[in-house]
């Protein structure tokens, strides 16, 4: 079979390699699924860079999500009942870029056919980061206001669409107008232009000098230290990301003279954190709401494994209409 592999940390035009292995057996416990396709996420390029929180032991293959179909089982009640089932794979080691992947049988999701291979490939990162953050951490009730950057990602159009389906209000940081108004259409309820708008005025303006109580940043630096003086006081600030890889230069007065809060969110530490109960809980949320089109993924372009290069260049665009998807195989 064939799996994109990395033996070095770098650019991953530079040392992602498509080899030839063997096709690997599944343990006590453990299943194979013949992967359909996985997108690229920015997670798996940092892991490529060696830019990422936990890094693997090299040589190593990247993909932390994906679908896939259930071929073979090494044992055990919960392998036997996914046989021949269409799965979300969630690989929180990696490894999903390869037509066939081991993973615990209890990281693979049923996905109904109601859900086309493109959504089900990102069932997980995205949807249950703007899930969890937005409902099960900050618990952001009806009528509150959002405050988010990053807003024209793909998880930032999810929390949008969120938004509008659960009764909150959203304010959405961009930096393009081109980039506002096409949130507005989507259902955002604010916009904010950063490179003509400052946070944390145009965020106090729209919630008539109150401030906003929750907000969540992925960008770090100048931009997240704006978005602490926007949140009024008691108000929680969650980081998921580091796009800009700057520290935030912050003044910790902010945070004493109005008991503000800053927490950090990983998806992968939350869910080893939680009960199998509330995990299924979650599953079952991400389904509905994915059959709904609210947790949708916009798809840009998807590319055969042979073409990884032209795959991972794509994925590293700024600007992109959607995610890039990397085809490993049919049904």
């Amino acid at each position: 079979m064939k799996a994109v592999v990395f033996d070095r940390f770098g650019d991953p035009k530079e040392v992602l390699q498509v080899r030839d292995v063997p096709v690997p057996e599944p343990g006590k416990g453990e299943v194979r699924v013949r992967m359909i396709s996985s997108p690229i996420n920015p997670s798996d390029l940092l892991i490529v860079r060696g830019e990422y929180g936990r890094l693997p032991t090299l040589p190593a293959t990247p993909g932390f999500e994906g679908v896939g179909v259930v071929e073979a089982s090494g044992g055990g009640l919960l392998g036997k009942l996914r046989m021949g089932r269409r799965v979300a794979v969630l690989n929180g080691k990696g490894g999903n870029w390869q037509q066939q992947v081991i993973v615990p049988a209890r990281q693979v999701v049923p996905i109904p056919t109601s859900i086309p291979d493109e959504q089900a490939a990102t069932f997980f990162v995205n949807p249950a980061s703007a899930l969890v953050m937005t409902q099960y951490i900050l618990k952001v009730p009806r009528g509150a206001w959002l405050l988010q950057t990053a807003a024209g990602s793909a998880l930032g159009r999810m929390v949008i669409r969120l938004g509008r389906h659960l009764g909150f209000r959203t304010i959405n940081v961009v930096r393009r107008k081109e980039q506002a108004e096409e949130l507005l259409k989507l259902g955002a309820d604010a916009v904010i232009n950063s490179s003509e708008e400052s946070i944390e005025e145009k965020g106090r303006t729209i919630t008539q000098s109150r401030g906003v109580p929750f907000a969540l940043d992925a960008v770090g630096g100048s931009m997240a230290l704006s978005v602490v003086k926007a949140l009024a006081d008691g108000g929680r600030l969650i980081v998921y990301g580091t796009l800009s890889a700057e520290s935030i230069p912050l003044d910790s007065r902010l945070l004493m003279t109005g008991s503000r809060r800053i927490e950090g969110f990983w998806l992968s530490n939350w869910v080893r954190q939680q009960s199998p109960l509330t995990m299924l809980g979650l599953f079952r949320r991400i389904r509905k709401l994915m059959q709904a089109g609210v947790l949708h993924s916009e798809v840009a372009a998807t590319f055969p494994i042979d073409q990884i290069y032209t795959t991972v260049q794509e994925a590293a665009k700024s600007g992109r209409s959607g995610k890039i998807l990397l085809r490993l195989g049919t049904r």
